[in-house]
């Protein structure tokens, strides 16, 4: 069943070379509905504090700003030093617009900082909080 998911999730927005922000909402919403039918809808201050969230990853405190700093306007920089431009779409207008970009990002990234796949839900509190930064 969650593959089926995860291939409509694709399916609608594979299609879309560069997405808005809103067209990635409307895909995760419907995942997150598959996945739990008593979603109600995705929560800003859920976004926030998946961001701010800190796991301990091989002996060290890690949190999405590690390496997207704790203002997510501002360029941060990778555990290699390499620059990450802000995360911010009001920064940065081309984050959150490929949805290969996005998928690979946050599968690497949640992987990375909470050792699983995000779900879709957290994925869409995400998107809701970091596009009014």
């Amino acid at each position: 069943m969650k593959r089926i998911g995860i291939a409509l999730l694709f399916g609608l927005t594979s299609s879309l070379a560069l997405a808005e922000p809103v067209a990635l909402l409307e895909a995760y919403k419907l995942q997150a509905q598959q996945d739990n039918p008593a979603f109600v809808g995705f929560s800003a201050e859920r976004g926030k504090q998946l961001y701010f969230a800190e796991q301990q990853q091989d002996g060290k405190t890690m949190s999405c700003t590690t390496c997207h700093t704790r203002d997510p306007q501002q360029t941060g920089k990778t555990l290699a030093f390499r620059k990450i431009e802000p995360l911010a779409p009001s920064v940065t207008p081309t984050r959150f617009t490929d949805t290969r970009k996005v998928a690979k990002w946050f599968r690497r990234n949640c992987n990375d900082v909470f050792a699983r796949e995000c779900t879709a839900q957290e994925k869409g509190d995400f998107i809701t909080w970091i596009v009014s930064q």
